[in-house]
């Protein structure tokens, strides 16, 4: 490569960077397709649901919408597509991990643990796990003697939460994993499990939306404390960044 040529590739190099502040895998495809993915929930309510025409809606969702306009803004994009994809407890980190969506948008804490796997921008909501019974239960605490089998969401903190102290208490306890939260009231309500460990704004978001209201109540003390965030990839500081300040 002669003189010419080297000065002419670094210029075209110096340009493009000038003309592109944000860069990164999740940025770069983005620009390249104009398309920003949301995963949602479908029971996470108030956070991330979907109503009976299959419309995502939420307070994390929200958010998430929030942050795509700003990413169209930075990213000088005449059309930005938002798309949605339902994810469970179980697939959520996969989800991201993989590029299936560049943001999680439902009610996920962020822990020591997952942050080897994804990253968090700023927590939207500091909440924490307690439990859902009849109505008439007699169960106030998850030490009550009239416990004898609790369930909650499968990949959840809750549920490791609740497996760690009954180790640790020696509480006896029969613990059932449901595949999502509705089936974890479900059960409850069919009398296949005592008490349903989760989130209480969750708990109290599902209580409000059954038939009868009065079916069930939230009871007990705290048993985690879950700063709530949305995940999005931990190999694109720069999209994290954006995200952060749009977040702030």
């Amino acid at each position: 490569m002669n003189r010419w040529n080297k000065g002419l590739t670094a210029l075209w190099v110096t340009l493009a960077c000038a003309g592109s502040a944000w860069g990164g895998p999740v940025l770069d495809r983005i620009r390249q397709d104009g398309r920003l993915v949301i995963a949602h929930r479908d029971t996470s309510v108030p956070f991330s649901y979907v109503l009976p025409d299959g419309k995502p809606v939420g307070y994390a969702v929200e958010l998430c919408q929030r942050i795509a306009l700003a990413v169209q803004k930075q990213l000088k994009l005449d059309k930005l597509n938002v798309t949605y994809a339902l994810v469970t407890s179980a697939n959520r980190l996969e989800f991201i991990q993989k590029g299936q969506a560049d943001l999680e948008c439902g009610s996920t804490t962020n822990n020591a643990a997952r942050r080897e796997k994804v990253a968090f921008t700023i927590p939207h909501y500091i909440t924490g796990a307690r439990m859902l019974v009849k109505a008439d239960s007699k169960v106030d605490r998850v030490d009550s003697l009239a416990l004898k089998t609790v369930v909650s969401t499968k990949s959840t903190t809750p549920l490791d939460a609740l497996r760690r102290l009954n180790a640790e208490r020696g509480l006896n306890l029969k613990i059932i994993e449901s595949a999502n939260h509705q089936q974890g009231v479900d059960m409850v309500l069919k009398g296949e499990a005592d008490a349903f460990v989760m989130d209480d704004v969750l708990l109290f978001g599902l209580v409000a939306a059954l038939p009868d209201p009065t079916q069930a109540k939230v009871v007990g003390r705290y048993i985690t404390t879950e700063p709530l965030a949305i995940m999005l990839s931990k190999d694109d500081p720069d999209f994290k960044k954006m995200v952060d300040d749009e977040m702030r």
